[in-house]
Protein backbone atom coordinates (compact mmCIF):
# COMPACT_ATOMS: atom_id res chain seq x y z
CA UNK A 1 0.00 0.00 0.00
CA UNK A 2 1.49 3.51 -0.98
CA UNK A 3 -1.29 5.70 -0.13
CA UNK A 4 -4.03 4.82 2.20
CA UNK A 5 -7.32 5.75 0.71
CA UNK A 6 -9.92 7.25 2.80
CA UNK A 7 -13.79 7.14 1.77
CA UNK A 8 -15.49 10.57 1.73
CA UNK A 9 -17.79 10.02 4.69
CA UNK A 10 -14.86 8.75 6.90
CA UNK A 11 -13.14 11.86 6.50
CA UNK A 12 -14.65 15.24 8.25
CA UNK A 13 -13.65 18.18 5.71
CA UNK A 14 -13.97 20.97 8.58
CA UNK A 15 -12.02 19.37 10.95
CA UNK A 16 -9.77 17.55 8.59
CA UNK A 17 -10.21 14.10 10.56
CA UNK A 18 -10.28 10.38 9.43
CA UNK A 19 -11.04 7.53 11.51
CA UNK A 20 -10.61 4.17 9.52
CA UNK A 21 -11.02 0.26 10.26
CA UNK A 22 -10.62 -2.41 8.73
CA UNK A 23 -8.06 -3.77 6.27
CA UNK A 24 -6.63 -0.76 6.41
CA UNK A 25 -6.12 -0.29 9.86
CA UNK A 26 -4.57 -3.58 9.99
CA UNK A 27 -2.06 -2.85 7.24
CA UNK A 28 -1.28 0.34 9.25
CA UNK A 29 -0.23 -1.54 11.93
CA UNK A 30 0.94 -4.52 10.70
CA UNK A 31 2.86 -4.08 7.56
CA UNK A 32 3.50 -0.13 8.11
CA UNK A 33 4.50 -0.22 11.98
CA UNK A 34 2.54 2.78 12.47
CA UNK A 35 2.68 4.83 15.94
CA UNK A 36 0.75 8.10 16.93
CA UNK A 37 2.74 10.95 15.41
CA UNK A 38 3.76 8.86 12.26
CA UNK A 39 2.64 10.49 9.21
CA UNK A 40 1.01 8.15 5.54
CA UNK A 41 0.64 9.26 2.45
CA UNK A 42 -3.28 9.10 2.11
CA UNK A 43 -5.90 10.19 -0.34
CA UNK A 44 -9.35 10.80 -0.30
CA UNK A 45 -11.17 8.51 -3.03
CA UNK A 46 -12.02 10.60 -5.65
CA UNK A 47 -10.18 13.64 -4.52
CA UNK A 48 -6.68 14.99 -3.63
CA UNK A 49 -3.81 13.19 -1.76
CA UNK A 50 -1.82 14.50 0.78
CA UNK A 51 -0.36 13.48 3.88
CA UNK A 52 -1.91 12.09 7.11
CA UNK A 53 -0.76 12.28 10.86
CA UNK A 54 -1.40 9.74 13.08
CA UNK A 55 -3.67 10.95 15.97
CA UNK A 56 -4.44 7.21 17.71
CA UNK A 57 -4.04 3.83 16.49
CA UNK A 58 -6.45 1.26 18.75
CA UNK A 59 -7.71 -1.92 18.15
CA UNK A 60 -10.34 -0.85 15.73
CA UNK A 61 -10.02 2.19 14.67
CA UNK A 62 -6.90 4.21 13.23
CA UNK A 63 -7.51 8.39 13.61
CA UNK A 64 -5.73 10.80 11.37
CA UNK A 65 -5.44 14.08 10.52
CA UNK A 66 -5.01 14.44 6.97
CA UNK A 67 -3.60 17.80 4.72
CA UNK A 68 -4.67 17.16 1.16
CA UNK A 69 -1.75 18.99 -1.12
CA UNK A 70 -2.04 17.34 -4.50
CA UNK A 71 -3.76 15.93 -7.27
CA UNK A 72 -4.27 12.54 -8.30
CA UNK A 73 -2.05 11.40 -11.25
CA UNK A 74 -4.23 12.00 -14.64
CA UNK A 75 -5.23 8.58 -16.61
CA UNK A 76 -4.17 7.32 -19.45
CA UNK A 77 -6.15 7.96 -22.52
CA UNK A 78 -6.64 4.23 -22.40
CA UNK A 79 -10.03 1.97 -22.33
CA UNK A 80 -10.23 -1.49 -21.85
CA UNK A 81 -12.87 -3.75 -23.42
CA UNK A 82 -12.04 -6.81 -21.15
CA UNK A 83 -13.64 -10.75 -22.36
CA UNK A 84 -14.73 -11.66 -18.53
CA UNK A 85 -11.83 -14.27 -17.64
CA UNK A 86 -11.84 -16.82 -14.18
CA UNK A 87 -12.55 -14.89 -10.97
CA UNK A 88 -9.18 -15.67 -9.83
CA UNK A 89 -8.03 -13.58 -13.07
CA UNK A 90 -10.24 -11.05 -13.01
CA UNK A 91 -9.45 -10.07 -9.67
CA UNK A 92 -6.12 -9.55 -10.23
CA UNK A 93 -6.53 -7.73 -13.42
CA UNK A 94 -8.87 -5.24 -11.90
CA UNK A 95 -6.00 -4.28 -9.70
CA UNK A 96 -3.73 -4.24 -12.32
CA UNK A 97 -5.91 -1.77 -14.38
CA UNK A 98 -6.56 0.71 -12.03
CA UNK A 99 -2.42 0.88 -10.69
CA UNK A 100 -1.45 1.46 -14.73
CA UNK A 101 -4.10 4.51 -15.14
CA UNK A 102 -7.13 2.89 -17.32
CA UNK A 103 -9.41 5.28 -17.67
CA UNK A 104 -12.57 2.91 -18.24
CA UNK A 105 -13.05 -0.55 -18.33
CA UNK A 106 -15.59 -2.77 -20.29
CA UNK A 107 -16.47 -6.37 -19.54
CA UNK A 108 -17.99 -8.45 -21.95
CA UNK A 109 -19.21 -11.52 -23.11
CA UNK A 110 -17.58 -13.69 -26.19
CA UNK A 111 -18.72 -16.81 -27.12
CA UNK A 112 -15.65 -19.01 -24.91
CA UNK A 113 -16.55 -17.25 -22.04
CA UNK A 114 -17.63 -19.16 -19.53
CA UNK A 115 -21.34 -18.45 -18.46
CA UNK A 116 -20.55 -19.25 -15.09
CA UNK A 117 -18.14 -16.96 -14.47
CA UNK A 118 -21.26 -14.03 -14.49
CA UNK A 119 -22.42 -15.51 -11.28
CA UNK A 120 -19.04 -15.25 -9.41
CA UNK A 121 -19.50 -12.62 -6.55
CA UNK A 122 -16.38 -11.09 -8.18
CA UNK A 123 -18.80 -9.36 -10.66
CA UNK A 124 -20.34 -7.75 -8.31
CA UNK A 125 -20.34 -4.09 -7.64
CA UNK A 126 -18.68 -3.81 -4.50
CA UNK A 127 -16.26 -6.91 -4.97
CA UNK A 128 -15.00 -4.85 -8.13
CA UNK A 129 -14.56 -1.91 -6.66
CA UNK A 130 -12.55 -3.22 -3.60
CA UNK A 131 -10.00 -4.92 -6.25
CA UNK A 132 -9.85 -1.19 -8.15
CA UNK A 133 -9.13 0.41 -4.67
CA UNK A 134 -6.10 -2.09 -4.08
CA UNK A 135 -4.81 -1.22 -7.93
CA UNK A 136 -5.48 2.51 -6.87
CA UNK A 137 -3.31 2.15 -3.13
CA UNK A 138 -1.00 1.09 -5.40
CA UNK A 139 -0.33 3.97 -7.73
CA UNK A 140 -0.84 6.70 -5.37
CA UNK A 141 -4.28 7.17 -7.13
CA UNK A 142 -7.35 7.81 -6.22
CA UNK A 143 -9.89 7.81 -8.92
CA UNK A 144 -12.07 4.67 -9.56
CA UNK A 145 -12.12 3.73 -13.63
CA UNK A 146 -15.61 3.40 -14.23
CA UNK A 147 -16.90 -0.45 -15.06
CA UNK A 148 -19.31 -1.55 -17.42
CA UNK A 149 -20.60 -4.95 -17.57
CA UNK A 150 -22.09 -6.46 -20.91
CA UNK A 151 -23.25 -9.81 -21.18
CA UNK A 152 -23.77 -9.96 -24.27
CA UNK A 153 -21.82 -9.85 -27.42
CA UNK A 154 -23.88 -8.93 -29.84
CA UNK A 155 -24.92 -5.65 -27.55
CA UNK A 156 -20.99 -5.04 -27.27
CA UNK A 157 -20.73 -4.38 -30.70
CA UNK A 158 -23.95 -3.34 -31.97
CA UNK A 159 -24.76 -0.85 -29.19
CA UNK A 160 -21.82 -0.19 -26.93
CA UNK A 161 -18.58 -0.01 -28.90
CA UNK A 162 -20.08 2.01 -31.96
CA UNK A 163 -20.45 5.21 -29.46
CA UNK A 164 -17.73 4.46 -26.93
CA UNK A 165 -15.51 4.06 -30.37
CA UNK A 166 -15.84 8.03 -31.61
CA UNK A 167 -12.57 9.59 -31.51
CA UNK A 168 -10.60 6.63 -30.64
CA UNK A 169 -7.94 4.42 -32.24
CA UNK A 170 -9.21 0.95 -31.42
CA UNK A 171 -6.77 -2.64 -31.62
CA UNK A 172 -7.70 -6.26 -30.21
CA UNK A 173 -5.21 -8.86 -29.19
CA UNK A 174 -5.26 -11.54 -31.67
CA UNK A 175 -1.60 -13.82 -31.86
CA UNK A 176 -2.75 -14.27 -35.02
CA UNK A 177 -3.23 -11.27 -36.63
CA UNK A 178 -0.39 -10.30 -38.94
CA UNK A 179 0.31 -7.09 -37.73
CA UNK A 180 2.49 -6.25 -34.37
CA UNK A 181 1.12 -3.76 -32.21
CA UNK A 182 2.59 -0.34 -32.63
CA UNK A 183 4.65 1.96 -30.36
CA UNK A 184 3.63 4.90 -28.84
CA UNK A 185 0.35 5.42 -30.55
CA UNK A 186 -0.87 9.38 -30.03
CA UNK A 187 -4.52 10.10 -29.10
CA UNK A 188 -7.07 8.03 -27.04
CA UNK A 189 -7.21 4.00 -27.19
CA UNK A 190 -9.13 1.41 -26.78
CA UNK A 191 -7.33 -2.02 -26.74
CA UNK A 192 -10.02 -5.22 -27.09
CA UNK A 193 -8.61 -8.39 -24.92
CA UNK A 194 -10.24 -11.72 -25.20
CA UNK A 195 -10.61 -14.85 -23.22
CA UNK A 196 -7.76 -17.59 -22.52
CA UNK A 197 -9.17 -19.65 -25.48
CA UNK A 198 -8.70 -16.59 -27.69
CA UNK A 199 -11.23 -14.79 -30.17
CA UNK A 200 -13.10 -16.92 -32.74
CA UNK A 201 -12.74 -15.18 -36.18
CA UNK A 202 -15.80 -14.29 -36.77
CA UNK A 203 -15.59 -11.53 -33.80
CA UNK A 204 -12.42 -10.59 -34.60
CA UNK A 205 -14.12 -9.76 -38.36
CA UNK A 206 -16.78 -7.85 -36.23
CA UNK A 207 -14.47 -6.05 -34.12
CA UNK A 208 -12.05 -4.80 -36.95
CA UNK A 209 -15.43 -3.36 -39.15
CA UNK A 210 -16.37 -1.96 -36.21
CA UNK A 211 -12.41 0.28 -36.75
CA UNK A 212 -10.24 -2.07 -34.30
CA UNK A 213 -6.56 -3.46 -35.55
CA UNK A 214 -6.15 -7.16 -35.16
CA UNK A 215 -2.48 -6.82 -33.53
CA UNK A 216 -0.29 -9.53 -31.83
CA UNK A 217 2.38 -9.25 -29.36
CA UNK A 218 5.17 -11.81 -30.70
CA UNK A 219 5.28 -14.90 -31.67
CA UNK A 220 4.59 -16.28 -27.86
CA UNK A 221 0.81 -16.96 -27.08
CA UNK A 222 0.15 -14.82 -23.33
CA UNK A 223 -2.28 -16.13 -20.70
CA UNK A 224 -4.30 -12.60 -20.37
CA UNK A 225 -3.06 -10.94 -17.34
CA UNK A 226 0.28 -10.30 -18.45
CA UNK A 227 -1.19 -8.67 -22.29
CA UNK A 228 -2.54 -6.14 -20.53
CA UNK A 229 0.65 -4.07 -18.76
CA UNK A 230 2.50 -5.50 -21.96
CA UNK A 231 0.18 -3.28 -24.03
CA UNK A 232 0.32 -0.40 -22.22
CA UNK A 233 4.16 -0.47 -22.43
CA UNK A 234 3.62 -0.68 -25.94
CA UNK A 235 1.07 1.69 -27.12
CA UNK A 236 2.03 4.54 -24.33
CA UNK A 237 5.76 3.86 -22.74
Amino acid sequence: MNCLLVEPDEWDEGTGRALIGGRRRRHAEEILRTAAGDELRVGVVGGRIGRGRVLALDAETLSLEIRLEEDPPPKRPFELVLALPRPPVFRRILSTAASLGVSRIFVASTARTEKSFWQSHDVKPDAMRERLLLGLEQARDTVLPPIELVRRFDTLVEDVLPEAMIGRRGFVAHPDATTACPHRVPGAITVFVGPEGGLLAHEVERLVALGFEAVHLGTRILRVEPVIPLLVGRLFD
